[in-house]
């Protein structure tokens, strides 16, 4: 009788560990939390939020001065003695701005060692009208809340601790390139914390930085022991394939300088955008980030930093409070074992009896098809709802607001396959039988990844405790429930995360990944599962609620105050032509840029010769031509232009007549450019004489009190100069000269473009100069009209009176 209650004993428990793992991957916050002066505190943390979020900082703004200030005054307020490092960078990417970075310095017991650096960007991101409230307000109140908690308490500490806050993060990782090339206690640091954000809720994941092996940064962090590590070295491998950088990255690649990330990733879609403010952060994870940073900073502040350094790299993951690893080189030995034992045990199975060729070969087909039907339900069945609702499109990050119901959709809906395919060719007395290929394929999953992809070395271990159950099976010869629950729980600790995260963080696009995986997972804990009775009404159960969240997800499908829908428009003005545009990014126009645009704008396609850096590739999709407004156009001025021997040495100064916020400078590829300077710096980790470039944009200047943008350079002598300049300002919706309307409410400007923006381009050429010669009055003859107004001949006119 108990026999017939076990599978549903088995769901209630696996949905009580699920909700325990997801609801103690962060810790909860309260507004009543006891604020005792020596702990931290989230609710003192986010008054910080508060006073640096009220309006949008991002280089240039005046805003950005507020901040800054904010944040010096704060650390005068702790008995700090905080220092500014202020010039101009220019990055590999092209990026050019003059960075203020604040810094401060906590002087330990002991000298001559290696500093400890806690590290925060305080600009927030241009464009989209962000209070940068989570990115990376959140981080710089950490520090700030951290260090006075630290202080309070009087901690002891042998090292020095330093404090930095960054700017232009958002726009190139400009101020940590300007303090790890320029400034000479970058040459004293060992090991640094990053805090970031890279959207505004969910745990904040630990990502380590290291040029060597991370076996020391391993094994430091775990003894640091902070209490809701959550982490694995598999996000590593992955997070270095991606194109996201953070500040902690040039540490590691200009100052070989290691150490710790840590951001929370999930409400992706307010990244960067309008709604990345107080309203949007969550709590639990800006308390996770104090955290991460209390235990570690009272560790690394007093222990050597050189054991961080190590040749060798471990593995490691984590579960609720618990921080596991064990060396890489065990992943192969571990991965061999496996192979042998589940050898042994077939050998076994075939001996006693229990287990049967034909029905092992049997079990490709449930487990392949399950596998190979999820998988195509669920990628062409995103394409479907893509096309259903093409307003997803409009998010450019790739997750949307209801993206939560579709991530528990899909899975609910191949776990349902996963029931339906077990319940038609798999009956329970053949499950192990049909286990064998399950395990074949997770033990050679383990053996590719341990060459590919060697982060993921611990997914070995749900296969041990699957050969465990398996062992079980063979010697008793009967399946047993509770063992094959307990077997599977691993599996569902270590794997469970990654299903959600993949698309949290890779966007939607991944869905179908996480119906792989979700299959996998079925599989490799196929003995707990191949002991539900009635698989086929589990199959319609969960087909039915997955139906539901569908239902949910659609009628969700809209916008609204809080989860706005994104637009943009710019004005764009071809100084050379004499001709304006209104253009946008937009797939989807709305309400707001049809007023612009019109209902039947052409396409674009002619406008995106000057093609600007987009994280997603965006170009002008609708463009529409209208009257050409009075805007000033810069005063471009050659200051030098001379030919020595086979090369043409140039200066060229390009000065605003009007507010701007960024130029960004072309040229044809076919053009070389030789010891480029700009506002008299030349290109981090520029190789030889030649500017490194990929296409035609030269370099994006961000400006910051209107200041001028001077450009020196050599070109072959027979080179054709072919510049272009694109002038931009970031006030369409406030200037004078146009008469933009509000957007409404349930809008917001589209985030990683170039938006709301007046835009000027043109050629940079010398002014034609116009030669007035100098004659002498006495010998110029007069010009004489007839009577149709047409001029004589100035022989003739000698000859006519005047009249």
């Amino acid at each position: 009788m108990k026999k017939n209650y076990a599978s549903l004993i088995t769901a209630v428990i696996i949905l009580g560990i699920l909700a325990f793992l997801f609801g103690t991957l962060t810790p909860s916050w309260s507004s009543d939390e006891d604020e005792k002066v020596t702990e931290f505190s989230t609710n003192r943390a986010l008054e910080h939020v508060v006073a640096m979020t009220e309006k949008p900082h991002y280089v240039g703004t005046k805003n950005h001065e507020v901040v800054a200030n904010y944040i010096i005054k704060e650390l005068q307020k702790l008995g700090l003695e905080p220092l500014v490092q202020e010039g101009f960078t220019l990055t590999e990417w092209g990026n050019l701005v003059k960075s203020k970075n604040i810094m401060c310095r906590i002087d330990g017991n002991k000298a001559g060692g290696k500093a400890l650096l806690l590290l925060s960007h305080y600009d927030s991101a241009p464009h989209s009208v962000s209070h940068g409230a989570s990115d990376d307000a959140s981080g710089v109140a950490t520090i700030l809340e951290g260090i006075r908690t630290f202080l309070n308490a009087k901690t002891k500490h042998q090292n020095d601790i330093i404090l930095l806050f960054t700017d232009a993060e958002e726009l190139g990782l400009n101020g940590a390139a300007l303090f790890v090339t320029q400034h000479q206690w970058a040459k004293e640091v060992g090991l640094v914390l990053n805090f970031e954000a890279r959207g505004t809720a969910g745990p904040s994941y630990m990502l380590m930085e290291t040029n060597k092996g991370n076996a020391g940064l391993v094994k430091e962090f775990a003894k640091a022991d902070a209490s809701h590590p959550v982490s694995n070295s598999l996000m590593y491998s992955i997070y270095k394939m991606l194109p996201n950088d953070t500040d902690l990255t040039v540490f590691r690649e200009k100052g070989d300088i290691q150490g710790f990330n840590f951001a929370f990733i999930d409400g992706h879609y307010n990244y960067h955008t309008q709604q990345d403010d107080v309203a949007h952060l969550n709590k639990n994870s800006l308390k996770h980030q104090g955290t991460y940073l209390m235990p570690l900073l009272n560790y690394f502040s007093n222990t050597d930093l050189k054991n961080t350094i190590a040749a060798k790299d471990d593995v490691y993951f984590t579960i609720p409070f618990t921080f596991i690893s064990y060396p890489f080189d065990w992943v192969i030995p571990m991965t061999l074992i496996a192979v042998g034992v589940l050898i042994f045990l077939v050998f076994i199975g075939k001996i006693k009896r229990v287990l049967k060729l034909s029905d092992i070969m049997k079990g490709f087909f449930p487990f392949l098809g399950a596998l190979i039907l999820a998988g195509l339900l669920t990628y062409y069945g995103w394409q479907g709802l893509l096309l259903v609702n093409p307003q997803y499109n409009d998010l450019l990050n790739g997750f949307t607001y209801n993206g939560h119901d579709y991530i528990y959709a899909f899975i609910l809906l191949s776990l349902s396959i996963c029931f339906f395919f077990y319940q038609v060719a798999s009956a329970r007395k053949v499950t192990m039988n049909h286990y064998v290929v399950p395990l074949v394929f997770w033990i050679v999953l383990n053996g590719f990844l341990a060459n590919s992809l060697p982060g993921a070395g611990f997914l070995i271990i749900p296969v041990y405790f699957g050969l465990f159950a398996f062992a079980v099976f063979i010697f008793t010869q009967r399946s047993n429930w509770i063992v094959n629950l307990i077997c599977a729980i691993p599996a569902v600790l270590i794997i469970a995360p990654f299903i959600q995260m993949f698309p949290i963080g890779l966007g939607l696009k991944i869905l179908f990944g996480t119906a792989i995986l979700t299959v996998l997972t079925f599989a490799i804990v196929l003995p707990m599962f191949g002991d539900f009775r009635q698989k086929g009404v589990w199959a319609l159960i969960l087909f039915l609620i997955s139906i539901l969240f569908f239902a949910k997800a659609q009628y969700q499908s809209g916008y609204e105050v809080g989860k706005a829908k994104s637009n943009s428009l710019v004005y764009l003005y071809n100084a050379d032509k004499n001709r304006a545009y209104w253009t946008t990014y937009d797939t989807n126009l709305d309400s707001w840029t049809k007023t612009y645009l019109t209902e039947n704008p052409k396409s674009a396609r002619t406008l995106n010769d000057l093609t600007l850096f987009s994280k997603y590739h965006s170009q002008f999709t609708y463009a529409i031509e209208t009257p050409v407004k009075e805007i000033a156009k810069p005063t471009i001025s050659f200051l030098k232009d001379s030919v020595v021997g086979h090369r043409r040495f140039l200066k060229i100064k390009i000065t605003p007549n009007r507010k701007v916020n960024r130029y960004d400078i072309f040229a044809a590829e076919i053009m070389s450019f030789f010891n480029f300077k700009a506002n008299g710096v030349t290109a981090i980790d520029q190789k030889g004489n030649e500017l490194e470039r990929n296409g035609r944009k030269l370099l994006s200047y961000y400006v910051v009190n209107n200041e001028p943008l001077v450009l020196q350079f050599t070109i072959n002598k027979a080179t054709v100069l072919d510049m272009d300049l694109m002038e931009s300002s970031f006030d369409l919706m406030v200037n004078p000269l146009f008469n933009i309307n509000p957007r409404q409410d349930w809008m917001m400007p589209t985030p990683f473009v170039l938006n709301d923006a007046v835009v000027i381009t043109q050629k940079i050429k010398r002014a034609r100069k116009v030669v007035v010669p100098v004659v002498d009055p006495n010998l110029v003859k007069p010009i004489v009209k007839d009577s149709l107004g047409v001029v004589k001949d100035s022989l003739k006119a000698k000859e006519v009176k005047p009249l």
